[in-house]
């Protein structure tokens, strides 16, 4: 036995056992199917089984749907026409820089169509560091992931014909085949919004030699047996090897050259001569990843849910840097065209992903999470605005200018990467003009929001969502401003952090659409869905008022007013007025499947209002709806979402709320207490503590806080310190089956609010 291979089995033989000091193997609990049983008309996710590293550069998927479909998999399609390499962050948005591979058997076929091979789940495996298939024409299909890579195998059935076809895509493309090299050179040009001398370089390295080879292009069909290079629309290649032949494909692919593509490939996959090598390194690196917060104490179902949701909150933002020859980091910039020393980070969209995502990764993550929000400026100085919807460039797309949530979030707990002037200056420019792209990047309406205190509607589309994110955001400017001493900004954004009040009317005790000259907009129903509020209605962004709750509590009469708004939000019928949508959106059909009132917890925009009872004096109803939340509408199967899981967000908020926390107002440094589902979960930080999450008693049925001890003290508090999570140490709950209406229910242990009580 060599030495090499003896590794790799003391490696996987590791990972198969959970003996006391070593590695609990975690990565066996993710389904990464979960949440793939999506359509346009009602998502449960919207995913797809991404095989893929943590926050790696280029994920791999099977693909049932047509090339340029944004539902590249659906679980309830019976056919795969290629394995590609994706990056797609949402289905609404399609995807970039793709190309695919697909094994085919018997007469050589080209068309996605044609060639599709039917399959079905009973032989399927996904698993984050593995994927595993068996079509139906009996080719077994395998891949693992490395960042910048992939390790395929493909097992042909004994004496068939043998090929493998790559497929260029929607876009440009261009293939060189090097049959004495057994290997496949190319880019691809493919996306929506791409500079013009973006390209994703790529290098196929094969272990076989072949038979045959052509080149083909997807448009018209057309083939060219033989020839060795091409370019153009929609360009690929094909090959043939020995009949029944079992082939190996490492792939590695770089957005700055062939070269880099090649080192990124030898790097990553150059010792890897079996696709074992890969699959053993892969679940190496996953289980030390999922090991980083390991729950006890929990039922197998929570396990797979709370892994499954991890390992999703674990893809996004995606690397976008890669490193030189030196092993020093440096990107193509999807923003100006050129490359760059440092690090940068893609695909995501702020509008979902500051709620939970960015605070998960600064508790998990902290240099990361650091080197993220810096390259934040870096974007800036390269395309002129703050990202706000990065995929990989700027999209503009939802609303808010959230980049300053992350700001400063990052900087109320010490992550202090970026020069805070240089950030105001940059919200600033933000807050007092629109871009040249979608709604959120610059400000809609941000004249008249300065004039007014409001945006008008209907002069501005989704104009009060816009009016209470702006409020929030400009709150984030004001703390970034208050923590770093800058009188200047303070001034600014003090002056509009409370203009939430300018859209709340106290006659109907919503908040709703105003004109310009001061008018409510006529004929108001809450259950009316768009006009003047994004993917949601009345009932729905009454509460988006995270820096603030106090404030808004005043406005609705005081602490039982508020409390009972938030029960009727549980208690009102799931009622749906289309409004000006016109017809029923997915966002629709998922609140009314949910059958928990006007929550919609399939959008972000109401996701943290279970946890505003801590802001009320009534605590235990917090922990009541946040354990029914998790136990209702998530899970680890296909169905797993109560909507589209938009980049990692709605995983991040089972992570959290699993563990008994959540951030309501990023920007601040508190977290909000909730319910955790495990006895016990270890948080093991980058610093070397551990901070630990007690639960005793805790099972399904007992999910109310009776008493807490944080380091042996008496804690009372409805939110807790990032500090105190990174200094490590013990957070104590004893959990019963009945509320202790008494606790946490003092002025003091309320969380922050802009507004005191």
């Amino acid at each position: 036995m060599s030495s090499k291979f003896f590794l790799v089995f003391l490696l996987v033989m590791g990972l198969l056992s959970n003996s006391p000091g070593q590695t609990p193997d975690l990565v066996h609990y993710v389904n990464t199917l979960q949440g793939t049983n999506s359509s346009h008309q009602l998502t449960r996710g919207n995913t797809y089984p991404t095989t893929a590293l943590p926050f790696a550069m280029h994920t791999w998927t099977p693909q049932t749907g047509k090339n340029g479909d944004g539902w590249k998999y659906q679980y309830a399609k019976d056919s795969i026409r290629g394995f590609q390499q994706a990056h797609q962050c949402s289905s609404w948005t399609n995807d970039y820089a793709v190309f695919s591979l697909m094994p085919v058997t018997g007469t050589l076929t080209l068309d996605e169509g044609k060639r599709a091979a039917r399959f079905s789940h009973a032989n399927e495996i996904a698993k984050p560091h593995y994927y595993k298939v068996a079509l139906d024409n009996k080719i077994t299909t395998e891949m693992s992931p490395t960042e910048r890579g992939v390790h395929l195998r493909f097992t042909f059935p004994k004496k068939q014909d043998a090929f493998v076809v790559l497929d260029g895509y929607t876009g440009m493309s261009g293939v060189s085949i090097d049959v004495k090299n057994q290997k496949i050179t190319g880019y691809v040009h493919n996306g929506r919004g791409l500079k013009e001398n973006f390209k994703n370089y790529f290098i196929i390295q094969f272990d076989k030699p072949f038979v045959a080879q052509g080149i083909w292009e997807n448009k018209k069909g057309e083939k060219w047996d033989d020839r060795l290079s091409g370019e153009g629309r929609g360009y690929g290649a094909y090959i043939q090897f020995k009949p029944g032949e079992t082939v190996q494909a490492r792939v590695g692919s770089s957005y700055i050259s062939l070269e880099q593509a090649a080192l990124n490939l030898s790097r990553e996959l150059g010792t890897h001569k079996t696709l074992e090598d890969t699959k053993a390194a892969a679940a190496l690196v996953w289980n030390e990843h999922l090991n980083k917060v390991l729950v006890e104490g929990g039922t197998q179902a929570e396990m797979e849910t709370f892994y499954s949701c991890f390992f999703r909150a674990s893809l996004f933002s995606r690397k976008f840097f890669e490193l030189n020859q030196a092993g020093e980091p440096y990107y193509f910039s999807p923003y100006d065209g050129t490359v760059h020393e440092g690090y940068l980070y893609t695909d995501t969209g702020f509008w979902d992903t500051f709620r939970a995502q960015f605070p998960l990764n600064a508790i998990l993550h902290p240099t990361m999470h650091g080197r993220y929000v810096a390259a934040l400026l870096d974007a800036k100085d390269q395309c002129g605005w703050l990202p706000s919807w990065s995929f990989p460039g700027e999209a503009g797309s939802m609303i808010g200018n959230h980049a300053i949530s992350l700001l400063a979030d990052a900087w109320a707990k010490g992550i202090r990467t970026f020069d805070p002037e240089k950030a105001l200056e940059a919200y600033l420019h933000e807050a007092t003009n629109k871009g040249p792209w979608g709604p959120a990047n610059g400000r809609d309406g941000w004249k008249d929001y300065f004039t007014l205190g409001y945006v008008p509607y209907p002069k501005v589309r989704e104009a009060t969502a816009k009016t209470l994110e702006y409020a929030y955001d400009d709150f984030c400017g004001y703390n970034l401003a208050k923590m770093t001493n800058s009188q200047f900004y303070q001034d600014i954004f003090s002056r509009q952090m409370y203009n939430y009040k300018n859209v709340y009317d106290p006659q109907v005790g919503f908040m709703r659409g105003r004109g310009a000259e001061g008018t409510w907009t006529p004929n108001f129903d809450p259950y009316e869905w768009g006009g003047p509020f994004t993917e949601g209605n009345a009932w729905h962004y009454l509460w988006s008022v995270f820096q603030d709750p106090q404030g808004l509590i005043d406005l609705m009469g005081g602490d039982q007013k508020f409390t009972d708004k938030l029960d009727a939000v549980f208690s009102e019928p799931s009622t749906v007025h289309v409004g000006t949508y016109g017809g029923k959106i997915h966002e629709m059909t998922e609140m009314e499947m949910a059958e928990m009132g006007q929550y919609a917890h399939g959008n972000q925009p109401i996701q943290h209002m279970v946890y505003l009872y801590n802001y009320s004096g009534a605590p235990w109803k917090a922990q009541q709806h946040a354990r029914e939340v998790m136990a209702r509408l998530y899970s680890a199967t296909e169905d797993g979402y109560p909507g589209d899981e938009d980049q990692g967000q709605t995983s991040s908020w089972y992570v959290l709320s699993a563990l008994g926390i959540y951030s309501v107002c990023p920007g601040v440094d508190e977290y909000v207490i909730g319910s955790p589902v495990f006895r016990k979960a270890t948080i093991t930080l980058e610093n070397g503590k551990k901070f630990v999450i007690e639960a005793e008693d805790n099972d399904p049925k007992k999910v109310y806080i009776q008493s807490a001890t944080l380091n042996g003290r008496p804690f009372t508090h409805n939110f807790i310190h990032y500090a105190d999570i990174m200094n490590g140490g013990t957070l104590h709950f004893q959990m019963s089956e009945t509320p202790n209406t008494a606790r946490g229910t003092q002025p003091e242990d309320r969380p922050f609010s802009l507004t005191q009580k």
